[in-house]
């Protein structure tokens, strides 16, 4: 079955927890990070066809993010909010222990009937974690230990006696009660180093990449799916975008050309600093960000990219292609959220909905 046959893409969107929105930029962004401006945002994506929303965590301000909620506890708040959205809550493995990760999103999930979700930040702020006491490992270790905080948690969840003995954590005949319901919360993991995408071949039932080109998109998910397959493992893949849809593409490239002209060059710089050792840590030097541009780093994970810019149809006809290489959920940011979530769900998904039905019909009159 092609890609293109399969399920619907999925969408998500970025929460805004953390202050500053989703662009380094000094252009109006009609986004807050109040718990009020997001309950009414996950109201807003539910009724316009998302399935997902992903927290964000961070513990210390930069970058324009001064405020940061804490990311388990708003998706809990998000999730009472709504009934059918399920709210991706981002753990930091070195501050969480997976024993009270386990606990704490069992007892989540029980409070709303399976919706919650992990995502795995195997961590990239090396400041971060030096201001709160937290030791900073070398990029291949931080994935291995993310790794082992992964098996920990699947282990509690699904064993009545669990006993691991791993080099960062280590359980003895532990049980936790209730256990989540079934199906078991997915477990979201990001990166595009070789230890990333080894990991998820591994373990995550998801892996996040940053924005790209279809065509480079396609040969992160042939590498990690070939590699899963041999692993007797099977894991779907997210795309990060930022969209920009408007009337027409002269308008929405303005507002890209605003954004980037508008931006703030000593926090992108900065950013930029930050995250490039991360990315080039990685023994290939692959990793996220390891190529961006300060264009590309004014949206926090490469979101412009994914080129999801343009009219409605220019960017359904792109997700779609993205849909072609592999990506199974599109990930997205906006500069106005409630407003462009909004139209996004009015404007494009119903376009992309045709487009993934015209190609299923195709595909099955030519057999």
């Amino acid at each position: 079955m092609s890609h293109i046959d399969r399920d619907p893409v999925k969408f998500a969107y970025w929460v805004p927890n953390v202050s500053g929105g989703l662009v380094i930029s000094n252009i109006e962004q009609r986004t807050s990070w109040t718990i009020e401006y997001n309950r009414k945002l996950a109201q807003i994506a539910e009724a316009s066809g998302f399935e997902y929303a992903l927290s964000q965590i961070r513990f210390t301000a930069g970058y324009g993010a001064e405020f940061q909620h804490e990311s388990v506890a708003f998706s809990h708040a998000l999730l009472e909010s709504t009934t059918t959205l399920k709210v991706i809550a981002a753990l930091l493995p070195g501050p969480w222990n997976p024993a009270l990760a386990a606990k704490q999103i069992a007892t989540i999930n029980h409070l709303t009937n399976g919706r919650v979700a992990v995502n795995v930040v195997s961590g990239w702020f090396r400041g971060e974690f030096h201001a709160i006491g937290e030791h900073w490992l070398d990029h291949d270790e931080r994935y291995r230990r993310s790794e082992e905080f992964i098996r920990a948690l699947r282990g509690i969840w699904t064993q009545d006696s669990f006993t691991f003995r791993g080099d960062f954590y280590r359980f003895s005949d532990y049980s936790l009660k209730p256990k989540p319901l079934d199906p078991q919360p997915e477990i979201f993991q990001g990166g595009s180093s070789r230890a990333a995408r080894d990991m998820a071949s591994r373990v995550s039932d998801w892996y996040f990449t940053n924005g790209n080109t279809p065509e480079e998109i396609r040969k992160q998910v042939n590498d990690i799916q070939g590699k899963a397959e041999a692993n007797g493992h099977s894991v779907r893949v997210g795309v990060n975008a930022f969209a920009i849809v408007r009337e027409t593409e002269e308008e929405a490239k303005a507002v890209l050309a605003e954004i980037i002209e508008k931006a703030n060059p000593d926090a992108v710089n900065a950013f930029g600093h930050e995250v490039k050792n991360a990315g080039k840590a990685s023994p290939e030097g692959e990793g996220n960000w390891a190529k961006s541009s300060f264009e590309d780093l004014v949206q926090y994970n490469d979101g412009f990219r994914s080129n999801l810019i343009g009219t409605p149809q220019q960017v359904a006809e792109r997700i779609v292609d993205l849909k072609r290489a592999g990506a199974d959920l599109i990930l997205l940011g906006f500069l106005h959220f409630q407003e462009e979530v909004e139209y996004f769900g009015k404007h494009v998904i119903p376009l992309v909905r045709e487009l993934e039905q015209a190609a299923s019909t195709q595909a099955i009159a030519a057999e």
